[in-house]
C-alpha cells in the first residue's frame, strides 16, 4: 500500500528496481553516515588529547553505534528533530543520551566540539556519494558495457547501411556502431572512477575559530588534513562554512555525460527496431498494446531514455546552483544536494531499462542485407574516390550527375562503371565490389 501512496515513482512504481541504492543515498543513509562522521570525530580528538583517552573497549562501543544503526534507532533522532527543528543537533543529542548511559558520559559535551553542521554534512554526502557509486552506479555501468561489447562481436561481420541525417550513406557494421557505444560508455567510467571528492573540516566560516580558541596549540590545519584524508576524501582547507560543490558538480556532469550517451543509444535502438533491423524478444504473457494484440513495443528503451532525461535535467539544477552561496553561506543548496539520490534513482533505472533492452534484441540479418543491398549508388563515395585516383577531371561532379537523388540495383551499378572513362584495372575492382563488401576497417576497428 505505501508504493501505492508514494508521489513519487522511484518510491513507488519503480522501487523494487532502486532499492539497493536505499543504503547509501536515503535519510536514514544520511543520519547514520552523520552518526558514524562524528564518532570518528570524536576518537581522533582523543588521538591528539583534546578530550580523554578513549579506551579499545569504548572505541569498540563508539564503533557499534553506527554499525548496528537501524531504521528503529533512525526514527529516534527524527523525533528529536521534530522539537530542535535542525537535523544534525538532533544528531548530537541522540548520540549524547547515548553517552550518558555509559563510562562515556563525561564526553558528551565533547561531541560536535568545535564544529558546524557543515562539517558534518559535507563529509556525509560525499561518503554517501561515494559508496553509492562504488556499490551499485558503476557495477551497473560495466554490465551494461560488457553487454554491448559482447553484442559488438556477435555482430562483428555483419554489414549494415550506415545513415548520416536519416539518409543512406555507405555501408558500415553493427557490430562496429555498437562498439562505438561501448567505448564511449567506458571513457566516461574511467573518469567517474577518478574523480576525487573533498572533504572541509574548519569551523563556522573556515577559519577554525572556536577551535583555535579552545586549543591553540593544536595544529588544527594538520588534524583536519589527516581527518579527511583518512576518510578518502581531498582535503579542502580554504572554504567558507560550505564546501564548494565543484567536485560533486563534476562528478554529475560525468553521469550527465555518460546519461547523454545512453540516451544517444536508446534513440538508435529504437529506431533498428522501428525499421525491423533489430527484432525483440517478448515474455510470455506481456503484452504490448490494450488494443493491438501483435505489438512489442521498445519499452525499455523507451522507459531508459525517459528516465535519462529526468537524472540530467535535475543535474542541470545541480550545474546552476550549487557553485552559488550567498556570502559565507545560505541555506539554498541544503535542499537541493538532499536530491543525489533522486538524480542516481533515475540514472540507475535507465541504465537497467537499456541493459534489459539490449539483452532482449537480436539482429535480423536478412532485413539488414535486404536495405543494404536495396540501392546500390551507396557505392558512389568509392566511384568518384577511384577515379580521383586516376586524375579523372571533375571525377566528384561527374558521379554526382549520374547518381544524385537516383536509386540504383546492381545492375545500373555496373552499367554506370563500364560507361564512364578509366582504367580497366579500375573497372574490374570496382565491378566486384558490392554494398556487403564497402566496409573498410569497421570489423577491425570493432574490439
Amino acid at each position: 500500500m505505501s508504493k501505492l501512496l508514494s508521489i513519487s515513482p522511484l518510491t513507488g512504481r519503480y522501487r523494487d528496481k532502486i532499492q539497493e541504492l536505499e543504503e547509501f543515498t536515503s535519510e536514514y543513509a544520511l543520519i547514520k553516515t552523520r552518526i558514524e562522521v562524528e564518532i570518528k570525530y570524536l576518537i581522533s580528538l582523543s588521538k591528539i588529547r583534546v578530550v580523554r583517552k578513549i579506551s579499545k573497549k569504548e572505541a569498540d562501543k563508539l564503533d557499534s553505534i553506527y554499525e548496528n544503526f537501524d531504521l528503529e534507532e533512525a526514527e529516534k533522532i527524527k523525533e528529536i528533530e521534530e522539537t530542535t527543528k535542525h537535523d544534525v543537533k538532533a544528531v548530537e543529542i541522540y548520540l549524547g543520551k547515548i553517552f550518558r548511559n555509559s563510562s562515556l558520559k563525561d564526553l558528551a559535551e565533547s561531541i560536535h566540539f568545535g564544529l558546524t553542521s557543515e562539517d558534518i554534512n559535507n563529509i556525509a554526502f560525499r561518503i554517501m556519494l561515494r559508496s553509492a557509486s562504488k556499490e551499485v552506479i558503476i557495477p551497473t555501468i560495466e554490465r551494461l558495457s560488457k553487454v554491448l561489447s559482447q553484442h559488438s562481436q556477435v555482430y562483428k561481420y555483419v554489414p549494415m547501411l550506415a545513415r548520416t541525417h536519416g539518409q543512406p550513406a555507405v555501408p558500415t557494421t553493427l557490430g562496429k556502431e555498437i562498439a562505438v557505444f561501448a567505448s564511449r560508455l567506458n571513457i566516461e567510467l574511467k573518469k567517474l572512477k577518478e574523480i576525487k571528492l573533498t572533504g572541509k573540516l574548519n569551523g563556522a566560516v573556515g577559519n577554525y575559530n572556536a577551535l583555535f580558541l579552545a586549543f591553540p596549540k593544536v595544529d588544527w590545519l594538520k588534524f583536519s588534513k589527516s581527518f579527511i584524508s583518512g576518510l578518502d576524501l581531498e582535503p579542502n582547507l580554504l572554504t567558507t562554512q560550505i564546501n564548494a560543490f565543484e567536485d560533486i558538480i563534476e562528478y554529475f556532469q560525468t553521469i550527465q555525460r555518460i546519461n547523454g550517451v545512453l540516451l544517444d543509444l536508446n534513440q538508435d535502438f529504437w529506431r533498428y527496431i522501428s525499421d525491423g533491423w533489430l527484432v525483440q524478444s517478448s515474455e510470455k504473457g506481456q503484452v504490448g498494446s490494450s488494443t493491438m494484440p501483435q505489438k512489442i513495443n521498445p519499452i525499455d528503451f523507451e522507459n531508459s531514455e525517459g528516465n535519462l532525461e529526468l537524472a540530467n535535467g535535475i543535474i542541470e539544477v545541480f550545474t546552476r546552483k550549487l557553485p552559488i552561496s550567498r556570502l559565507q553561506r545560505d541555506l539554498s543548496n541544503s535542499t537541493i544536494i538532499r536530491n543525489i539520490g533522486t538524480v542516481l534513482g533515475y540514472s540507475l533505472l535507465a541504465y537497467k531499462s537499456a541493459f534489459t533492452g539490449v539483452l532482449k534484441v537480436k539482429a535480423n540479418e536478412e532485413k539488414i542485407l535486404e536495405e543494404l543491398n536495396s540501392d546500390w549508388s551507396i557505392l558512389a563515395e568509392a566511384l568518384q574516390t577511384i577515379l580521383r585516383t586516376e586524375k579523372v577531371k571533375g571525377s566528384y561532379f561527374k558521379v554526382l550527375e549520374e547518381t544524385k537523388g537516383k536509386k540504383m540495383d546492381k545492375d545500373d551499378w555496373k552499367n554506370l562503371i563500364l560507361k564512364l572513362p578509366f582504367s580497366k584495372n579500375s573497372k574490374q575492382k570496382l565491378l566486384k565490389l558490392t554494398p556487403k563488401k564497402y566496409i573498410g576497417l569497421a570489423s577491425k576497428l570493432t574490439y
